[in-house]
Protein backbone atom coordinates (compact mmCIF):
# COMPACT_ATOMS: atom_id res chain seq x y z
CA UNK A 1 0.00 0.00 0.00
CA UNK A 2 1.38 3.40 -0.99
CA UNK A 3 0.12 6.80 0.16
CA UNK A 4 1.17 10.29 -0.92
CA UNK A 5 0.65 13.11 1.58
CA UNK A 6 1.29 16.69 0.50
CA UNK A 7 0.69 20.14 1.87
CA UNK A 8 2.23 23.54 2.29
CA UNK A 9 5.03 24.33 4.72
CA UNK A 10 3.91 23.63 8.29
CA UNK A 11 0.42 22.63 7.11
CA UNK A 12 0.32 19.52 9.30
CA UNK A 13 1.20 17.10 6.50
CA UNK A 14 3.94 15.29 8.45
CA UNK A 15 1.73 14.93 11.51
CA UNK A 16 -1.09 13.53 9.35
CA UNK A 17 1.36 11.14 7.64
CA UNK A 18 2.54 9.93 11.06
CA UNK A 19 -1.05 9.27 12.14
CA UNK A 20 -1.70 7.38 8.92
CA UNK A 21 1.47 5.30 9.34
CA UNK A 22 0.56 4.48 12.94
CA UNK A 23 -2.94 3.41 11.86
CA UNK A 24 -1.55 1.13 9.15
CA UNK A 25 1.00 -0.33 11.53
CA UNK A 26 -1.68 -0.97 14.17
CA UNK A 27 -3.89 -2.71 11.58
CA UNK A 28 -1.18 -4.79 9.89
CA UNK A 29 1.65 -5.16 12.41
CA UNK A 30 5.32 -5.02 11.54
CA UNK A 31 7.84 -2.36 12.43
CA UNK A 32 7.34 1.38 12.23
CA UNK A 33 10.09 3.22 10.32
CA UNK A 34 10.78 6.88 9.73
CA UNK A 35 12.94 7.33 6.62
CA UNK A 36 14.26 10.87 6.96
CA UNK A 37 15.83 12.58 3.99
CA UNK A 38 17.13 15.31 6.34
CA UNK A 39 20.16 14.67 8.51
CA UNK A 40 20.41 15.90 12.08
CA UNK A 41 23.76 17.56 11.60
CA UNK A 42 25.04 21.03 12.27
CA UNK A 43 27.81 20.66 9.70
CA UNK A 44 25.77 22.74 7.29
CA UNK A 45 25.19 25.34 9.96
CA UNK A 46 21.40 24.92 10.00
CA UNK A 47 20.67 25.03 13.72
CA UNK A 48 16.93 25.50 13.11
CA UNK A 49 16.79 22.25 11.12
CA UNK A 50 18.56 20.41 13.96
CA UNK A 51 16.00 21.79 16.44
CA UNK A 52 13.07 20.86 14.19
CA UNK A 53 14.37 17.30 13.74
CA UNK A 54 14.83 16.92 17.51
CA UNK A 55 11.30 18.22 18.15
CA UNK A 56 9.81 15.85 15.55
CA UNK A 57 11.65 12.89 17.12
CA UNK A 58 10.32 13.77 20.59
CA UNK A 59 6.77 14.15 19.27
CA UNK A 60 6.92 10.84 17.36
CA UNK A 61 8.09 8.85 20.36
CA UNK A 62 10.43 5.91 20.76
CA UNK A 63 8.44 3.32 18.81
CA UNK A 64 9.83 4.57 15.46
CA UNK A 65 13.07 3.25 13.99
CA UNK A 66 14.66 6.30 12.36
CA UNK A 67 16.73 5.87 9.20
CA UNK A 68 18.52 8.99 7.96
CA UNK A 69 19.39 8.90 4.27
CA UNK A 70 19.55 12.09 2.23
CA UNK A 71 19.80 10.40 -1.20
CA UNK A 72 20.04 6.58 -1.25
CA UNK A 73 16.49 5.89 -0.11
CA UNK A 74 16.63 2.48 -1.77
CA UNK A 75 19.56 1.47 0.47
CA UNK A 76 17.70 2.69 3.54
CA UNK A 77 14.57 0.78 2.53
CA UNK A 78 16.64 -2.42 2.44
CA UNK A 79 17.01 -2.06 6.25
CA UNK A 80 13.24 -2.25 6.75
CA UNK A 81 11.70 -5.57 7.74
CA UNK A 82 9.12 -7.06 5.36
CA UNK A 83 5.53 -5.99 6.09
CA UNK A 84 6.74 -2.90 7.95
CA UNK A 85 5.32 0.60 7.68
CA UNK A 86 7.62 3.32 6.32
CA UNK A 87 7.14 7.07 6.46
CA UNK A 88 9.36 8.72 3.83
CA UNK A 89 9.71 12.39 4.82
CA UNK A 90 10.21 14.17 2.51
CA UNK A 91 10.42 14.08 -1.29
CA UNK A 92 10.88 17.85 -1.44
CA UNK A 93 14.19 17.74 0.39
CA UNK A 94 15.20 14.51 -1.36
CA UNK A 95 14.69 16.16 -4.76
CA UNK A 96 16.91 19.11 -3.83
CA UNK A 97 19.62 16.79 -2.53
CA UNK A 98 19.48 14.69 -5.69
CA UNK A 99 19.88 17.78 -7.85
CA UNK A 100 22.39 19.74 -5.81
CA UNK A 101 24.25 17.45 -3.40
CA UNK A 102 24.69 14.13 -5.19
CA UNK A 103 26.10 12.59 -8.33
CA UNK A 104 22.69 11.11 -9.15
CA UNK A 105 20.97 12.52 -12.22
CA UNK A 106 17.23 13.07 -12.50
CA UNK A 107 16.53 9.94 -14.53
CA UNK A 108 18.51 7.76 -12.12
CA UNK A 109 16.58 9.28 -9.21
CA UNK A 110 13.28 8.47 -10.91
CA UNK A 111 14.47 4.89 -11.40
CA UNK A 112 15.42 4.76 -7.70
CA UNK A 113 12.01 6.03 -6.60
CA UNK A 114 10.28 3.51 -8.90
CA UNK A 115 12.44 0.77 -7.35
CA UNK A 116 11.49 1.91 -3.82
CA UNK A 117 7.79 1.70 -4.67
CA UNK A 118 8.25 -1.66 -6.40
CA UNK A 119 10.11 -3.03 -3.36
CA UNK A 120 7.39 -1.72 -1.08
CA UNK A 121 4.81 -3.70 -3.03
CA UNK A 122 6.90 -6.88 -3.32
CA UNK A 123 7.79 -6.84 0.38
CA UNK A 124 4.24 -5.89 1.44
CA UNK A 125 5.40 -2.66 3.05
CA UNK A 126 3.09 0.23 3.70
CA UNK A 127 4.83 3.33 2.34
CA UNK A 128 3.70 6.87 3.17
CA UNK A 129 5.57 9.48 1.09
CA UNK A 130 5.41 13.11 2.20
CA UNK A 131 6.14 16.17 0.06
CA UNK A 132 5.50 19.90 0.00
CA UNK A 133 3.08 21.70 -2.28
CA UNK A 134 5.52 24.21 -3.75
CA UNK A 135 4.00 24.80 -7.17
CA UNK A 136 0.98 26.82 -6.14
CA UNK A 137 2.10 30.33 -7.10
CA UNK A 138 3.21 32.02 -10.28
CA UNK A 139 6.05 30.26 -12.11
CA UNK A 140 9.47 31.56 -11.18
CA UNK A 141 11.47 33.26 -13.94
CA UNK A 142 14.63 31.63 -12.56
CA UNK A 143 15.75 28.70 -14.74
CA UNK A 144 17.16 26.69 -11.83
CA UNK A 145 13.96 27.07 -9.82
CA UNK A 146 12.00 25.94 -12.89
CA UNK A 147 14.28 22.90 -13.21
CA UNK A 148 13.76 21.97 -9.56
CA UNK A 149 9.99 22.46 -9.78
CA UNK A 150 9.75 20.35 -12.93
CA UNK A 151 11.75 17.55 -11.31
CA UNK A 152 9.72 17.63 -8.09
CA UNK A 153 6.43 17.61 -10.01
CA UNK A 154 7.73 14.64 -12.03
CA UNK A 155 8.32 12.79 -8.75
CA UNK A 156 4.89 13.77 -7.45
CA UNK A 157 3.15 12.50 -10.61
CA UNK A 158 5.06 9.22 -10.35
CA UNK A 159 4.09 8.59 -6.73
CA UNK A 160 0.48 9.71 -7.20
CA UNK A 161 0.08 7.34 -10.16
CA UNK A 162 1.26 4.43 -7.98
CA UNK A 163 -0.49 5.41 -4.75
CA UNK A 164 -3.77 3.98 -3.54
CA UNK A 165 -4.20 6.98 -1.26
CA UNK A 166 -3.49 10.66 -2.08
CA UNK A 167 -4.03 13.27 0.63
CA UNK A 168 -3.45 17.02 0.65
CA UNK A 169 -3.32 18.67 4.05
CA UNK A 170 -4.58 22.25 4.14
CA UNK A 171 -4.21 24.11 7.45
CA UNK A 172 -4.29 20.80 9.31
CA UNK A 173 -7.32 19.41 7.47
CA UNK A 174 -6.76 16.35 5.25
CA UNK A 175 -8.46 16.35 1.84
CA UNK A 176 -8.58 12.91 0.20
CA UNK A 177 -8.10 13.15 -3.56
CA UNK A 178 -7.63 9.44 -4.22
CA UNK A 179 -8.76 6.57 -2.03
CA UNK A 180 -10.55 6.73 1.29
CA UNK A 181 -9.29 7.29 4.80
CA UNK A 182 -8.08 3.81 5.72
CA UNK A 183 -8.39 4.03 9.51
CA UNK A 184 -9.41 6.41 12.23
CA UNK A 185 -6.82 7.33 14.86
Amino acid sequence: MIAFVSGGARSGKSRHAEVLARCWQAEHGGGLYYLATAEASTRLGDAEMVRRIARHRRERGDDWMTLEEPVAIDTALAQVEDRGTVLLDCLTLWASQVLYASALDEDAAVVMLRHVMHEARVRKLRLVAVSNDVNEGLPSPDAEVQRYMAFLQRLHRLVVAEAELVVQVIAGVPVYWKGERPCTP
